[in-house]
Formats: structure tokens, C-alpha cells, sequence
């Protein structure tokens, strides 16, 4: 699962109808809008199918609601071995996460104590225990300053050109249900694996 936050998003209501093209002339949108306010999304983009599962669209992103969001979507197949490729996010090497893991895992071990001894004590030891390959959820960092390498990434720019570009949201409720409508429709009609390169091209949607 290549897994991350798009946060910020804004429910814009837009005040007068986009006028749509006809030959011989571009689109033309009001600048005028509404704000009603933000979402983030948090999504896991499964790289061998090319589907965004176990979605969550709320109104923050603290360490907690990322916890719970891995949990949700682990809580799909309990049984299964879950990898998932994240960036150096605070959030994504915290003390929530690693109890999860700790959880769900049946690891009988002494986490210490955050900020002062054992696996807790250090972003660095918390993403050490996070990342251990022996564990059947686990968690593969990308690089610093590399984030783009997260495939997740090129959907979110995906779900930016065909849906909120140009869309109008009435409420942060229109806008989360517009988000998770568009994800249905995305993993029924498009979902397809990203072809990787590595010769210098950009990754392809």
C-alpha cells in the first residue's frame, strides 16, 4: 500500500455556473466563491492493482487519525501482511502507530517509554521497530525529500485534475461525498497499475 495525506482540501462553492466550451471558446468560471472549509484525505493506493482502498476523509490529520486509518484498513484482512510505503511524516512514526503494531501483531515486547527509553523513546527507534521486516505489518520509508517516489502521489494529482479543479462544493459533507464517490467510480472504470520507469521519464498514469 503506498499510503498518504492530501490535506487542505477546500469546499469551494462556486457562485455562478461554469459556462462549458463550445468551438471557438475555452471554458470560462466565475472567480467568484464560498469557502465552507477543509478535509484531508487519507489513502492507500494498492500498487499492484492500481486501486485507492480503506479511504478516510475527516476534518484533521493528527497522529491518532492516522493510527486509526491504518487500523481500519489493516481490520479489512487481519490475517494478511500488510507493507506500507510512507514518507518521513512525524505521524507516520508515532507512538499510535507503533502500539498498533505492537496490537495487532501479538508482539509481547517492552515499548519503553516515549522520549525516554526502549523502542518509544525516539522517532528514529519508533521507526526502526515500525520498519522491521520480521513483522507482518510493517512500514517502508521512502527517502527525505523524496516523497514523490510514493505512487500515491501521482493519484492524488489525478484526483485534483478530474475532480476538484473545477468542481463546487456546497458543504465539507458535499466534498467528502464527491471525494469517496469519485473513488468508486476511479477503482470501477480507470484503476490500473502505474508504470514504473526508471530511464529518466516521469512516472505514467
Amino acid at each position: 500500500m503506498s499510503t498518504d495525506e492530501m490535506t487542505g482540501i477546500q469546499a469551494l462553492e462556486r457562485l455562478h455556473e461554469t459556462l462549458a466550451s463550445i468551438p471557438g471558446q475555452v471554458e470560462r468560471r466565475a472567480f467568484d466563491y464560498i469557502r465552507h472549509g477543509t478535509q484531508c484525505l487519507i489513502a492507500n493506493f494498492e500498487v499492484a492493482t492500481g486501486q485507492v482502498l480503506g479511504p478516510t476523509v475527516g476534518a484533521q490529520r493528527t497522529e491518532e487519525d492516522f493510527a486509526d486509518h491504518i487500523l481500519h484498513t489493516v481490520a479489512s484482512d487481519l490475517e494478511s501482511s500488510w507493507i506500507f510505503i510512507v514518507d518521513n511524516l512525524n505521524t507516520h512514526q508515532s507512538e499510535s502507530l507503533v502500539a498498533l503494531v505492537a496490537d495487532v501483531c501479538d508482539l509481547d515486547e517492552n515499548l519503553g517509554k516515549k522520549g525516554r527509553s526502549g523502542i518509544l523513546q525516539s522517532q528514529a527507534t519508533r521507526a526502526a521497530f515500525l520498519s522491521d521486516p520480521t513483522h507482518r505489518i510493517r512500514f517502508v520509508y521512502t527517502p527525505k525529500h523524496a516523497s514523490w517516489l510514493n505512487q500515491i502521489e501521482i493519484w492524488f494529482s489525478i484526483l485534483a485534475r478530474r475532480l476538484l479543479k473545477r468542481a463546487s462544493f456546497t458543504s465539507v459533507d458535499n466534498l467528502k461525498q464527491q471525494i469517496l464517490d469519485f473513488i468508486d467510480y476511479f477503482n470501477q472504470t480507470m484503476a490500473k497499475p502505474f508504470q514504473w520507469t526508471y530511464a529518466g521519464r516521469p512516472l505514467k498514469a
